[in-house]
């Protein structure tokens, strides 16, 4: 169940209820998730979904390598919500099926293209170690170049802050929607 009561246009103060609008109204067409949740602080809501769009819809990196980034953040926060909304997407940007499911359990995936196994090395060192080697970090900036790099950590962050919510305030999944990460 979750922590916080959902809030209806009836309950909505006037700004979260703009705030609200302006998310329904933007690329994700829905406001649902830590996104309900953040519109207890409208102000936050406003800054972080515009965060977020900006890393799942602007980044230099292809969607395939941001969805990837995606679910190695999620798997490591088991963040249910996260995976149930992310895996499908993922899978349909360019990520296998198998490489999918291998994050999902915990196993080591296998990437035939360099720039996933390289975007999949640094994003799992530093949610682990909380550091990136300088052997990781060159075959990262190798693949990515640059701005891939410091924008795959932005969506490691952002992905992590996501993760964190939806934890923190038992974020539920959609009814019947199975459990990704069961006990």
């Amino acid at each position: 169940m979750p922590r916080l009561p959902d809030l209806t246009p009836e309950t909505m103060s006037p700004d979260q209820r703009r705030v609200h609008d302006m998310i329904a109204s933007g690329p994700r067409g829905v406001v649902e998730g830590p996104l309900r949740i953040w519109l207890h602080s409208p102000e936050l809501a406003e800054r972080a979904q515009a965060l977020g769009a900006f890393c799942r819809y602007g980044t230099s990196l292809p969607a395939r390598l941001s969805e990837l980034a995606i679910l190695v953040t999620g798997a490591h926060w088991r963040a249910g919500f996260e995976w149930h909304i992310h895996a499908p997407i993922a899978i349909k940007a360019g990520i296998a099926p198998e490489a999918a499911e291998a994050l999902r359990t915990g196993a080591t995936p296998h990437f035939a293209a360099e720039d996933e196994a390289a975007t999949h090395a640094l994003a799992s060192e530093l949610l682990a170690t909380h550091m990136v080697s300088d052997a990781t970090y060159a075959r990262a900036r190798a693949a990515l170049g640059d701005r891939g790099v410091v924008d795959l950590v932005a969506v490691l962050g952002y992905y992590g802050f996501i993760s964190m919510t939806i934890n923190a305030f038992a974020v539920t999944l959609p009814p019947g929607a199975p459990n990704p990460f069961p006990a």
